[in-house]
């Protein structure tokens, strides 16, 4: 399984971080050792003191495809899910300066949280989807896939043109603005229109 992930995908949160927009999707990968095991704790790494929350809406792919056209993406997903794309900012931003590559900030050991997963025909548009994070009970992130400045079908194609696409890969496809440190006692949980699909104790 990869997880495949997009960063800077919601001008909103583009502005808040100070980074430059892109002119197509900025792309990197988590190993699968990035995944918190279910029903497991987050626990804050020794490494870092700026630990992020990153809400993202999911995509698992359920067949093999490679160069993919964005009219036919839809055809390699029939699930959409949530998760949280944890980041050491700190490290991050040490990382950025010196021009090096982000996988110590974002993919280590339990960075990628995978949530349940809702049949894709729940939804009346891919291109309309709500959802939010709250943390401790308060809203922190809220989006809408309407605001991605490359939809789903559109990073399926761009993606699969570098990566040959297989059952199972999970998308990461971008996260709102509201990114915020995160505390030992934290409790977040994510949802889609108002279902619940994550809760994830920090500690």
């Amino acid at each position: 399984m990869k997880i495949i992930c997009v960063g800077r995908n919601y001008v909103n949160h583009i502005e808040e971080l100070h980074n430059e927009r892109p002119d197509e999707p900025v792309i990197f990968l988590k190993p699968d050792t990035a995944v918190l095991k279910k029903d497991e704790a987050f626990y804050i790494p020794a490494f870092s003191s700026d630990i992020h929350h990153e809400v993202e809406v999911l995509v698992k792919i359920n067949k093999v495809g490679k160069y993919i056209e964005t009219k036919f993406a839809h055809k390699y997903y029939n699930e959409i899910g949530l998760g949280i794309d944890f980041t050491a900012r700190d490290v991050q931003n040490k990382l950025k300066e010196k021009g090096l590559p982000w996988e110590k900030a974002k993919a280590f050991d339990g960075s990628a949280v995978i949530g349940d997963f809702l049949p894709k025909n729940e939804f009346v548009s891919m291109e309309n989807i709500t959802f939010e994070l709250k943390n401790n009970g308060q809203t922190v992130q809220k989006g809408n896939t309407a605001h991605m400045l490359w939809k789903i079908d559109e990073i399926i194609s761009h993606v699969s043109q570098y990566f040959t696409l297989k059952v199972g890969d999970i998308i990461f496809t971008g996260t709102p603005e509201g990114v915020a440190k995160v505390a030992p006692n934290d409790i977040l949980e994510g949802f889609i229109d108002n279902k619940q699909l994550l809760r994830i104790h920090v500690k």
